[in-house]
């Protein structure tokens, strides 16, 4: 006999049983934090470096790298991405 698969969703928080605006905050720090790291590696720069650019402290770029996404809330890693040039949007989805 098959298992039923349930349904995904296209937010992952939404599948481990978050609540809908939770899940979706959660979804964008994680984008957020993935894409910081993204940029990091591409631009192949050291931690004091990205620590500086970033306007942080090198431990916090450390917390960031590692992907300790407890120590970022949302506002901190727009924050970070205003400070290397870039601006964050919000997709209203209907």
């Amino acid at each position: 006999m098959k298992k039923q698969s349930k349904k995904r969703s296209s937010n992952v928080f939404l599948d481990l049983g978050f609540e809908p605006a939770e899940a979706a905050v959660l979804e964008m720090r994680a984008k957020l934090m993935s894409d910081l790291r993204a940029y990091i590696e591409i631009e192949k720069l050291t931690q004091s470096e990205a620590a500086k650019r970033l306007g942080v402290g090198q431990s916090r770029v450390s917390d960031l790298v590692r992907g300790k996404w407890e120590k970022f809330n949302l506002e901190m890693l727009i924050t970070l991405e205003a400070r290397i040039g870039r601006t964050v949007r919000v997709e209203l989805a209907a």
